[in-house]
Protein backbone atom coordinates (compact mmCIF):
# COMPACT_ATOMS: atom_id res chain seq x y z
CA UNK A 1 0.00 0.00 0.00
CA UNK A 2 0.98 3.97 -0.71
CA UNK A 3 2.46 5.66 2.22
CA UNK A 4 -0.78 7.79 1.45
CA UNK A 5 -3.44 5.33 2.13
CA UNK A 6 -1.79 3.55 5.17
CA UNK A 7 -2.19 7.34 6.82
CA UNK A 8 -5.55 7.45 5.65
CA UNK A 9 -6.09 3.86 6.89
CA UNK A 10 -4.44 4.31 10.43
CA UNK A 11 -6.01 8.23 10.94
CA UNK A 12 -9.38 6.25 10.33
CA UNK A 13 -9.00 3.04 12.42
CA UNK A 14 -7.04 5.22 15.46
CA UNK A 15 -10.28 7.84 15.49
CA UNK A 16 -12.59 5.19 15.16
CA UNK A 17 -11.53 3.16 17.50
CA UNK A 18 -11.42 5.91 20.20
CA UNK A 19 -14.61 8.39 18.76
CA UNK A 20 -16.73 5.16 18.25
CA UNK A 21 -15.59 2.69 20.51
CA UNK A 22 -18.70 0.75 21.86
CA UNK A 23 -16.61 -1.11 24.27
CA UNK A 24 -18.88 0.33 26.74
CA UNK A 25 -22.06 -1.28 25.71
CA UNK A 26 -20.19 -4.21 25.32
CA UNK A 27 -18.80 -4.93 28.63
CA UNK A 28 -22.33 -3.83 30.32
CA UNK A 29 -24.18 -6.55 28.54
CA UNK A 30 -21.09 -9.13 28.58
CA UNK A 31 -20.48 -8.64 32.55
CA UNK A 32 -23.59 -7.18 34.05
CA UNK A 33 -26.73 -8.51 31.93
CA UNK A 34 -24.76 -11.91 30.90
CA UNK A 35 -22.77 -12.81 33.51
CA UNK A 36 -20.69 -15.88 34.55
CA UNK A 37 -20.85 -18.13 31.26
CA UNK A 38 -19.77 -21.43 31.70
CA UNK A 39 -19.02 -23.66 28.70
CA UNK A 40 -21.78 -25.49 27.80
CA UNK A 41 -24.72 -23.03 30.17
CA UNK A 42 -27.15 -21.25 28.55
CA UNK A 43 -25.64 -18.30 29.47
CA UNK A 44 -22.83 -19.70 27.09
CA UNK A 45 -25.92 -20.07 24.13
CA UNK A 46 -26.76 -16.34 25.20
CA UNK A 47 -23.85 -15.07 24.93
CA UNK A 48 -22.65 -16.90 21.29
CA UNK A 49 -25.99 -15.25 20.43
CA UNK A 50 -25.50 -11.87 21.32
CA UNK A 51 -21.68 -12.19 19.63
CA UNK A 52 -23.49 -13.06 16.42
CA UNK A 53 -26.01 -10.58 16.05
CA UNK A 54 -23.40 -7.57 16.93
CA UNK A 55 -21.01 -9.33 13.90
CA UNK A 56 -24.39 -9.52 12.03
CA UNK A 57 -25.11 -5.53 13.19
CA UNK A 58 -21.57 -4.32 11.98
CA UNK A 59 -22.04 -5.92 8.77
CA UNK A 60 -19.80 -8.71 8.78
CA UNK A 61 -20.18 -11.83 5.98
CA UNK A 62 -21.71 -14.75 7.58
CA UNK A 63 -21.93 -14.36 11.00
CA UNK A 64 -22.62 -17.62 12.52
CA UNK A 65 -22.85 -19.96 15.88
CA UNK A 66 -20.62 -22.84 15.69
CA UNK A 67 -22.22 -25.53 18.16
CA UNK A 68 -20.19 -28.23 19.20
CA UNK A 69 -20.43 -31.28 22.10
CA UNK A 70 -18.30 -30.19 25.18
CA UNK A 71 -17.65 -32.63 28.12
CA UNK A 72 -18.23 -30.42 31.52
CA UNK A 73 -18.54 -30.42 34.89
CA UNK A 74 -20.26 -28.89 37.86
CA UNK A 75 -19.89 -28.82 41.49
CA UNK A 76 -22.49 -28.72 44.03
CA UNK A 77 -20.47 -28.47 46.99
CA UNK A 78 -17.26 -28.87 49.05
CA UNK A 79 -16.92 -28.94 52.45
CA UNK A 80 -13.34 -29.38 54.48
CA UNK A 81 -13.39 -29.90 57.96
CA UNK A 82 -11.44 -30.61 61.20
CA UNK A 83 -12.70 -33.78 62.87
CA UNK A 84 -11.03 -33.11 66.11
CA UNK A 85 -12.63 -29.19 66.45
CA UNK A 86 -15.44 -29.42 63.64
CA UNK A 87 -13.77 -25.90 62.49
CA UNK A 88 -15.10 -25.68 58.48
CA UNK A 89 -12.28 -24.53 56.27
CA UNK A 90 -12.82 -21.82 53.65
CA UNK A 91 -12.45 -24.28 50.46
CA UNK A 92 -13.33 -24.67 46.67
CA UNK A 93 -12.40 -27.42 44.42
CA UNK A 94 -10.14 -27.17 41.48
CA UNK A 95 -12.01 -27.82 38.26
CA UNK A 96 -13.26 -31.27 37.53
CA UNK A 97 -12.97 -32.37 41.20
CA UNK A 98 -14.73 -35.55 41.17
CA UNK A 99 -16.90 -36.39 44.16
CA UNK A 100 -15.53 -38.13 46.83
CA UNK A 101 -15.95 -38.23 50.95
CA UNK A 102 -12.63 -38.55 52.40
CA UNK A 103 -11.44 -38.81 56.23
CA UNK A 104 -7.46 -38.96 56.34
CA UNK A 105 -4.53 -37.87 58.79
CA UNK A 106 -3.25 -34.44 57.52
CA UNK A 107 0.37 -33.86 56.48
CA UNK A 108 2.20 -30.96 55.44
CA UNK A 109 4.27 -30.99 52.29
CA UNK A 110 5.64 -27.40 51.98
CA UNK A 111 5.87 -26.56 48.46
CA UNK A 112 5.60 -30.48 47.56
CA UNK A 113 9.33 -29.93 45.89
CA UNK A 114 10.89 -33.39 45.05
CA UNK A 115 13.44 -32.98 48.19
CA UNK A 116 10.30 -33.02 50.44
CA UNK A 117 8.49 -35.65 48.95
CA UNK A 118 11.39 -37.59 49.26
CA UNK A 119 11.11 -36.86 52.96
CA UNK A 120 7.47 -37.46 53.58
CA UNK A 121 7.00 -40.36 50.72
CA UNK A 122 6.14 -42.83 53.21
CA UNK A 123 3.36 -40.85 55.10
CA UNK A 124 1.46 -39.41 52.27
CA UNK A 125 -0.22 -42.14 51.30
CA UNK A 126 -3.49 -42.29 52.48
CA UNK A 127 -3.33 -39.06 53.81
CA UNK A 128 -4.60 -35.73 53.34
CA UNK A 129 -2.15 -33.33 51.87
CA UNK A 130 -1.44 -29.55 52.27
CA UNK A 131 0.87 -28.06 50.01
CA UNK A 132 1.73 -24.47 49.15
CA UNK A 133 0.09 -23.08 45.27
CA UNK A 134 3.75 -21.95 44.86
CA UNK A 135 6.97 -23.87 43.78
CA UNK A 136 9.58 -23.51 46.71
CA UNK A 137 11.79 -21.20 45.99
CA UNK A 138 15.68 -21.17 44.93
CA UNK A 139 15.42 -24.49 43.54
CA UNK A 140 14.90 -26.01 40.42
CA UNK A 141 10.90 -24.92 39.96
CA UNK A 142 7.89 -27.54 39.15
CA UNK A 143 4.67 -26.59 37.98
CA UNK A 144 2.16 -27.28 39.72
CA UNK A 145 0.89 -29.88 37.75
CA UNK A 146 4.22 -31.75 38.20
CA UNK A 147 3.70 -31.38 41.61
CA UNK A 148 0.62 -32.95 42.16
CA UNK A 149 0.78 -36.00 39.73
CA UNK A 150 3.80 -36.86 42.14
CA UNK A 151 1.30 -36.58 45.04
CA UNK A 152 -1.64 -38.80 42.90
CA UNK A 153 1.40 -40.91 42.70
CA UNK A 154 2.56 -41.40 46.28
CA UNK A 155 -1.13 -42.37 47.42
CA UNK A 156 -2.29 -39.26 48.67
CA UNK A 157 -6.15 -39.27 49.56
CA UNK A 158 -7.20 -36.07 48.99
CA UNK A 159 -4.92 -32.94 48.19
CA UNK A 160 -5.72 -29.18 50.18
CA UNK A 161 -3.75 -26.68 47.88
CA UNK A 162 -2.94 -23.11 49.54
CA UNK A 163 -4.19 -20.30 47.68
CA UNK A 164 -1.54 -17.32 47.07
CA UNK A 165 -4.31 -14.61 47.69
CA UNK A 166 -4.81 -13.14 50.56
CA UNK A 167 -8.24 -11.50 52.31
CA UNK A 168 -9.87 -15.25 52.31
CA UNK A 169 -10.11 -15.10 48.28
CA UNK A 170 -9.97 -17.83 46.72
CA UNK A 171 -9.78 -18.62 42.42
CA UNK A 172 -10.93 -21.84 40.29
CA UNK A 173 -7.07 -23.47 39.00
CA UNK A 174 -7.11 -26.59 36.82
CA UNK A 175 -5.10 -29.84 38.18
CA UNK A 176 -3.77 -31.31 34.51
CA UNK A 177 -1.13 -30.26 32.16
CA UNK A 178 -3.01 -29.23 28.90
CA UNK A 179 -0.12 -30.10 26.38
CA UNK A 180 -0.62 -33.44 27.41
CA UNK A 181 -3.88 -35.05 25.49
CA UNK A 182 -6.32 -37.76 26.24
CA UNK A 183 -4.93 -37.91 29.74
CA UNK A 184 -7.55 -38.94 32.27
CA UNK A 185 -7.48 -36.32 35.61
CA UNK A 186 -6.75 -36.91 38.76
CA UNK A 187 -9.12 -38.64 40.17
CA UNK A 188 -8.26 -37.82 43.93
CA UNK A 189 -10.26 -34.82 44.92
CA UNK A 190 -8.03 -31.91 44.84
CA UNK A 191 -8.97 -28.71 46.62
CA UNK A 192 -8.27 -24.93 46.93
CA UNK A 193 -8.25 -23.57 50.74
CA UNK A 194 -7.88 -19.82 51.42
CA UNK A 195 -4.65 -18.36 52.49
CA UNK A 196 -5.57 -17.55 55.84
CA UNK A 197 -7.05 -20.99 56.70
CA UNK A 198 -4.27 -22.98 54.59
CA UNK A 199 -1.29 -21.24 57.29
CA UNK A 200 -3.90 -22.25 60.28
CA UNK A 201 -3.71 -25.82 58.92
CA UNK A 202 0.05 -25.60 58.01
CA UNK A 203 0.06 -24.91 62.24
CA UNK A 204 -2.63 -27.96 63.33
CA UNK A 205 -0.52 -30.05 61.16
CA UNK A 206 2.14 -30.44 63.92
CA UNK A 207 -0.65 -31.31 66.35
CA UNK A 208 -1.43 -34.84 63.96
CA UNK A 209 -5.06 -33.90 63.03
CA UNK A 210 -7.42 -36.00 60.74
CA UNK A 211 -8.90 -33.50 57.90
CA UNK A 212 -12.75 -34.56 56.42
CA UNK A 213 -12.78 -33.46 52.61
CA UNK A 214 -16.07 -34.11 51.04
CA UNK A 215 -17.16 -32.98 47.40
CA UNK A 216 -20.30 -33.49 45.52
CA UNK A 217 -19.86 -32.95 41.83
CA UNK A 218 -20.95 -34.03 38.24
CA UNK A 219 -19.86 -34.63 35.12
CA UNK A 220 -21.29 -34.63 32.59
CA UNK A 221 -21.89 -34.05 28.32
CA UNK A 222 -23.68 -30.61 27.02
CA UNK A 223 -23.58 -28.84 24.10
CA UNK A 224 -20.96 -25.16 23.94
CA UNK A 225 -21.06 -22.22 21.12
CA UNK A 226 -18.04 -21.03 19.19
CA UNK A 227 -18.73 -18.02 16.69
CA UNK A 228 -17.49 -17.11 13.42
CA UNK A 229 -17.88 -13.98 11.17
CA UNK A 230 -15.58 -12.56 8.18
CA UNK A 231 -14.45 -9.98 6.09
CA UNK A 232 -13.85 -10.93 2.86
CA UNK A 233 -10.38 -10.50 1.27
CA UNK A 234 -10.44 -8.34 -2.27
CA UNK A 235 -7.05 -10.15 -3.30
CA UNK A 236 -6.75 -13.47 -2.01
CA UNK A 237 -10.04 -14.39 -0.30
CA UNK A 238 -9.39 -18.19 -0.21
CA UNK A 239 -6.25 -17.06 2.61
CA UNK A 240 -7.16 -15.99 5.71
CA UNK A 241 -6.09 -14.87 9.00
CA UNK A 242 -8.11 -15.30 12.13
CA UNK A 243 -7.98 -13.08 15.01
CA UNK A 244 -9.98 -14.65 18.34
CA UNK A 245 -10.90 -14.89 22.06
CA UNK A 246 -12.66 -17.22 24.31
CA UNK A 247 -15.62 -15.71 25.67
CA UNK A 248 -16.44 -18.38 28.13
CA UNK A 249 -15.46 -17.70 31.98
CA UNK A 250 -15.24 -19.99 35.07
CA UNK A 251 -18.03 -20.88 37.31
CA UNK A 252 -19.73 -17.78 39.20
CA UNK A 253 -17.25 -14.92 37.36
CA UNK A 254 -18.56 -12.67 34.69
CA UNK A 255 -14.59 -12.30 33.70
CA UNK A 256 -14.26 -8.44 32.71
CA UNK A 257 -10.17 -9.54 32.30
CA UNK A 258 -10.66 -13.09 31.47
CA UNK A 259 -12.00 -13.01 29.03
CA UNK A 260 -14.79 -10.34 28.12
CA UNK A 261 -11.81 -8.18 27.00
CA UNK A 262 -10.35 -10.31 24.71
CA UNK A 263 -14.13 -11.00 22.94
CA UNK A 264 -14.84 -7.09 23.31
CA UNK A 265 -10.89 -6.63 21.11
CA UNK A 266 -12.64 -9.27 18.50
CA UNK A 267 -15.71 -7.77 17.99
CA UNK A 268 -14.56 -4.15 17.94
CA UNK A 269 -11.30 -4.79 15.58
CA UNK A 270 -14.24 -6.77 13.47
CA UNK A 271 -16.40 -3.49 14.11
CA UNK A 272 -13.77 -0.81 13.15
CA UNK A 273 -12.54 -2.90 9.94
CA UNK A 274 -16.02 -3.52 8.60
CA UNK A 275 -16.52 0.40 9.04
CA UNK A 276 -13.47 1.02 7.17
CA UNK A 277 -14.35 -1.35 4.51
CA UNK A 278 -17.80 0.58 3.92
CA UNK A 279 -16.78 4.12 4.62
CA UNK A 280 -13.51 4.23 3.36
CA UNK A 281 -13.42 1.75 0.64
CA UNK A 282 -10.44 -0.36 2.18
CA UNK A 283 -10.62 -3.98 1.71
CA UNK A 284 -8.14 -6.39 3.34
CA UNK A 285 -6.41 -8.77 1.07
CA UNK A 286 -6.99 -12.00 3.11
CA UNK A 287 -10.08 -12.60 4.34
CA UNK A 288 -10.46 -11.83 7.79
CA UNK A 289 -11.95 -14.16 10.24
CA UNK A 290 -13.53 -13.16 13.84
CA UNK A 291 -14.27 -16.04 16.11
CA UNK A 292 -15.39 -16.39 19.78
CA UNK A 293 -14.63 -19.63 21.72
CA UNK A 294 -16.13 -21.11 24.65
CA UNK A 295 -14.90 -24.37 26.83
CA UNK A 296 -11.19 -22.97 26.87
CA UNK A 297 -11.82 -23.02 30.81
CA UNK A 298 -12.38 -26.57 29.76
CA UNK A 299 -9.07 -27.93 28.66
CA UNK A 300 -9.51 -25.55 25.35
CA UNK A 301 -12.20 -27.81 23.72
CA UNK A 302 -14.15 -24.86 21.78
CA UNK A 303 -10.76 -23.99 20.02
CA UNK A 304 -9.95 -27.37 19.33
CA UNK A 305 -13.07 -28.74 18.33
CA UNK A 306 -13.14 -25.45 15.76
CA UNK A 307 -9.85 -26.52 14.55
CA UNK A 308 -10.57 -30.26 14.25
CA UNK A 309 -13.88 -29.58 12.24
CA UNK A 310 -12.47 -27.38 9.97
CA UNK A 311 -8.45 -28.22 9.64
CA UNK A 312 -8.44 -31.27 10.03
CA UNK A 313 -6.55 -33.62 7.68
CA UNK A 314 -9.33 -34.57 5.90
CA UNK A 315 -10.72 -30.73 5.49
CA UNK A 316 -10.07 -29.01 2.48
CA UNK A 317 -10.28 -25.72 3.68
CA UNK A 318 -6.48 -24.02 3.69
CA UNK A 319 -5.06 -23.60 7.37
CA UNK A 320 -4.88 -19.67 8.46
CA UNK A 321 -1.81 -17.59 7.65
CA UNK A 322 -2.01 -16.80 11.11
CA UNK A 323 -4.09 -17.07 14.39
CA UNK A 324 -3.39 -14.32 16.59
CA UNK A 325 -5.20 -15.10 19.97
CA UNK A 326 -6.52 -12.49 22.73
CA UNK A 327 -6.50 -13.57 26.05
CA UNK A 328 -6.72 -11.19 29.21
CA UNK A 329 -5.94 -7.72 27.51
CA UNK A 330 -6.49 -6.01 30.49
CA UNK A 331 -3.52 -7.18 32.78
CA UNK A 332 -1.31 -4.64 31.14
CA UNK A 333 -0.73 -2.57 27.55
CA UNK A 334 -0.26 -3.80 24.38
CA UNK A 335 3.69 -4.32 24.07
CA UNK A 336 3.93 -6.69 20.96
CA UNK A 337 3.49 -10.23 19.35
CA UNK A 338 4.76 -13.07 21.15
CA UNK A 339 5.13 -15.53 18.07
CA UNK A 340 4.73 -19.54 19.11
CA UNK A 341 7.10 -20.69 16.02
CA UNK A 342 9.88 -18.65 14.90
CA UNK A 343 9.18 -18.41 11.21
CA UNK A 344 7.40 -15.32 11.09
CA UNK A 345 9.21 -13.28 13.56
CA UNK A 346 10.87 -10.98 10.96
CA UNK A 347 8.00 -10.64 8.54
CA UNK A 348 6.03 -9.14 11.64
CA UNK A 349 8.44 -6.86 13.01
CA UNK A 350 8.33 -5.12 10.01
CA UNK A 351 4.94 -4.67 9.86
CA UNK A 352 4.90 -3.63 13.67
CA UNK A 353 8.26 -1.35 12.75
CA UNK A 354 6.17 0.49 10.30
CA UNK A 355 3.27 1.09 12.30
CA UNK A 356 6.13 2.90 14.70
CA UNK A 357 4.28 2.06 18.18
CA UNK A 358 7.78 0.80 19.91
CA UNK A 359 5.78 -3.01 19.18
CA UNK A 360 7.93 -6.16 19.54
CA UNK A 361 7.46 -9.49 17.78
CA UNK A 362 9.00 -12.40 19.53
CA UNK A 363 8.97 -16.21 19.81
CA UNK A 364 7.99 -18.37 22.99
CA UNK A 365 10.96 -21.10 23.68
CA UNK A 366 8.19 -23.67 24.83
CA UNK A 367 5.15 -24.46 23.98
CA UNK A 368 2.42 -23.03 25.99
CA UNK A 369 -1.06 -24.61 26.61
CA UNK A 370 -2.66 -21.97 28.43
CA UNK A 371 -5.12 -20.44 26.25
CA UNK A 372 -6.31 -21.08 23.10
CA UNK A 373 -3.94 -20.25 20.59
CA UNK A 374 -2.27 -23.58 21.32
CA UNK A 375 -5.38 -25.52 19.53
CA UNK A 376 -3.63 -24.05 16.72
CA UNK A 377 0.11 -24.47 17.46
CA UNK A 378 -1.04 -28.49 17.88
CA UNK A 379 -1.92 -28.55 14.65
CA UNK A 380 1.13 -26.56 12.80
CA UNK A 381 -0.09 -23.44 12.46
CA UNK A 382 1.65 -20.22 13.32
CA UNK A 383 -0.23 -18.99 16.17
CA UNK A 384 0.29 -16.08 18.57
CA UNK A 385 -0.39 -14.04 21.59
CA UNK A 386 -0.41 -10.87 22.28
CA UNK A 387 2.65 -9.56 24.46
CA UNK A 388 1.49 -8.48 28.49
CA UNK A 389 1.22 -9.42 31.67
CA UNK A 390 2.86 -12.99 31.50
CA UNK A 391 6.03 -11.52 30.84
CA UNK A 392 6.36 -8.38 33.02
CA UNK A 393 4.36 -5.38 33.29
CA UNK A 394 0.93 -6.42 34.86
CA UNK A 395 -1.31 -4.48 36.62
CA UNK A 396 -2.89 -4.92 40.18
CA UNK A 397 -5.77 -5.80 39.42
CA UNK A 398 -4.69 -8.31 37.03
CA UNK A 399 -4.45 -10.83 40.69
CA UNK A 400 -8.72 -10.98 40.18
CA UNK A 401 -8.62 -14.15 37.98
CA UNK A 402 -11.34 -17.49 37.95
CA UNK A 403 -13.05 -15.48 40.90
CA UNK A 404 -15.97 -13.15 41.65
CA UNK A 405 -13.72 -10.47 41.98
CA UNK A 406 -13.15 -10.56 37.95
CA UNK A 407 -15.97 -8.48 37.40
CA UNK A 408 -16.30 -5.83 34.69
CA UNK A 409 -14.32 -2.83 36.52
CA UNK A 410 -11.21 -4.94 36.05
CA UNK A 411 -11.87 -4.54 31.95
CA UNK A 412 -9.70 -1.24 31.88
CA UNK A 413 -11.14 0.47 28.99
CA UNK A 414 -8.75 2.82 28.19
CA UNK A 415 -6.14 0.41 27.18
CA UNK A 416 -8.84 -1.68 25.00
CA UNK A 417 -9.22 1.04 23.04
CA UNK A 418 -5.15 1.26 21.94
CA UNK A 419 -5.37 -2.37 21.48
CA UNK A 420 -8.61 -2.88 19.25
CA UNK A 421 -6.46 0.49 16.90
CA UNK A 422 -2.98 -1.73 17.02
CA UNK A 423 -4.76 -4.82 16.25
CA UNK A 424 -6.80 -3.52 13.81
CA UNK A 425 -3.92 -1.57 11.87
CA UNK A 426 -0.96 -5.14 11.96
CA UNK A 427 -4.37 -7.55 10.71
CA UNK A 428 -4.90 -4.56 8.01
CA UNK A 429 -1.30 -4.95 7.12
CA UNK A 430 -0.65 -8.44 6.93
CA UNK A 431 -3.73 -9.32 4.94
CA UNK A 432 -2.08 -6.78 2.88
CA UNK A 433 1.00 -9.03 2.17
CA UNK A 434 1.28 -10.88 -0.55
CA UNK A 435 1.21 -14.68 0.57
CA UNK A 436 3.94 -15.14 -1.81
CA UNK A 437 5.68 -13.31 0.14
CA UNK A 438 5.28 -14.65 3.51
CA UNK A 439 7.55 -17.09 4.97
CA UNK A 440 6.47 -20.91 4.55
CA UNK A 441 8.83 -22.96 6.91
CA UNK A 442 6.67 -24.51 9.43
CA UNK A 443 7.19 -27.41 11.34
CA UNK A 444 5.63 -30.88 10.84
CA UNK A 445 2.75 -32.04 12.60
CA UNK A 446 5.78 -34.81 14.09
CA UNK A 447 7.78 -31.77 14.94
CA UNK A 448 5.08 -30.36 17.22
CA UNK A 449 4.53 -33.58 18.74
CA UNK A 450 8.30 -33.89 19.98
CA UNK A 451 8.62 -29.97 21.07
CA UNK A 452 5.50 -30.65 23.14
CA UNK A 453 6.46 -34.08 24.60
CA UNK A 454 9.92 -31.80 25.64
CA UNK A 455 7.63 -29.18 27.75
CA UNK A 456 5.20 -31.51 29.65
CA UNK A 457 5.47 -30.87 32.87
CA UNK A 458 8.37 -28.17 32.84
CA UNK A 459 8.49 -24.55 34.19
CA UNK A 460 8.26 -21.66 32.19
CA UNK A 461 8.31 -18.47 33.00
CA UNK A 462 4.48 -17.69 31.63
CA UNK A 463 3.36 -17.74 35.21
CA UNK A 464 6.00 -15.89 36.94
Amino acid sequence: MAKSELEALDKFIVGESWIGSQIDRYRDVLCDEIGARWGGSEKDKETAEFIASEMLLNGLNNPRVEPFQIKTWQHESSVVKVIETGRKIKSLPFLRCPTAKVEAPLIDVGHASNEELSKSALNIKGSAVLMSMIPEPFSPPQPITARLKSLDKFGASSILVIENKTGGRLEYHSTGEWLERNVPDIEIPIIKVSNEDGLYLRRLSKKKVNICVEVKSTFYDSTAFNTVAEIKGDKWPEEHIILAGHHDTVIDSSGGNDNSSGTIAVIEVARVLSKLKSEMGFNPGMTLKFATWSGEEQKLQGSRAFVKIHYSEKSKELLPRLNINLDELSTGHMKGIALQFPNLREFIQDHLDLMGDDLKCYVMSYMDAHSDHFAFAERAIDACITWRWRFYGRHGTSEFHHEPGDAADKLNVRELKEYVAQLSRLIMRLSKSDPKIWPHKMPTLNDVELMINRDIDQYHRTFH
